[in-house]
């Protein structure tokens, strides 16, 4: 009796499930009429669906985990100068050496990179790649690293720009334009990178004033350019603007 009444139970609590569960008797199949079986369809496969983009999304995080390692077995071997630009490499991006003119890509992979165990990146190219927060780690060594450009990355955050303050006495050049993750309050952590000559943070789509932001942003950083493109400008109340400034100075 327990268990038919355990059943009944776990069917209350999803409704979806014991309409299923109704449907699927013999009587209720052969004589249900053709709106009944077409949703008796829809619900089977409704589960189907929903267990299929659960697997994608646990496939896609576990994918971009893999992609942001810490490539430490390279930097013990050729050191972590190698090891970061084999990082990039690897994520399809590109780099230059300080000191040299030519940049290395992705889409002509050159094995030549290894040659420069103690030269230092200069400028990083990431755009449209899935680097994340972890994989930011790979850098920590680069303290020459004047150009960063993180365009269009779908995983930078608030929490990643809290950590450029590693580069700040090298970084001159952001651009995190279009990055869909980065809100106001990570746009106030930039304020340690006092070195900074140019900021682009154009059509960052959750940004709600960005008139008001850019203004912030030259405050923090008097040296520095700051590009937005992308955006309609309309003043905020004086309330908000307010609030804002308070968010932007904590």
């Amino acid at each position: 009796m327990a268990a038919p009444l355990l059943s009944l139970s776990r069917c209350c609590r999803h409704p979806v499930l014991l309409l299923s569960r109704c449907l699927l008797s013999s009587s209720t199949v052969s004589k249900a009429p053709l709106h009944t079986r077409l949703l008796l369809y829809l619900t089977k496969r409704f589960y189907d669906v929903e267990a299929l983009l659960t697997w994608t999304s646990m496939f896609k995080k576990r994918g971009v985990r893999k992609k942001n390692a810490y490539y430490g077995y390279t930097g013990s071997f050729h050191g972590p100068h190698v090891a970061a630009a084999y990082f990039i490499l690897n994520l399809k991006g590109g780099f230059r050496y300080r000191g040299r003119s030519d940049w290395f890509h992705a889409e002509k992979f050159d094995w030549d990179f290894i040659n420069h165990k103690d030269c230092p990146l200069e400028e990083i190219d990431l755009s449209y790649t899935v680097i994340n927060c972890d994989g930011l780690g790979n850098f920590d060594e680069e303290k020459s690293l004047r150009t960063l450009s993180l365009k269009a990355c779908p995983e930078v955050d608030d929490w990643f720009l809290s950590r450029l303050h590693v580069f700040q006495d090298s970084l001159e050049e952001l651009d995190i334009s279009q990055c869909p993750r980065i809100t106001i309050g990570g746009l106030a952590a930039l304020r340690n990178l006092k070195g900074l000559k140019r900021l682009d943070v154009s059509s960052l789509p959750r940004i709600a004033n960005p008139g008001l932001v850019v203004i912030l942003l030259e405050e923090m950083l008097p040296k520095c350019h700051v590009i937005a493109d992308g955006y309609e400008f309309d003043a905020p109340p004086k309330e908000e603007e307010s609030g804002h400034r308070e968010e932007m100075h904590r």
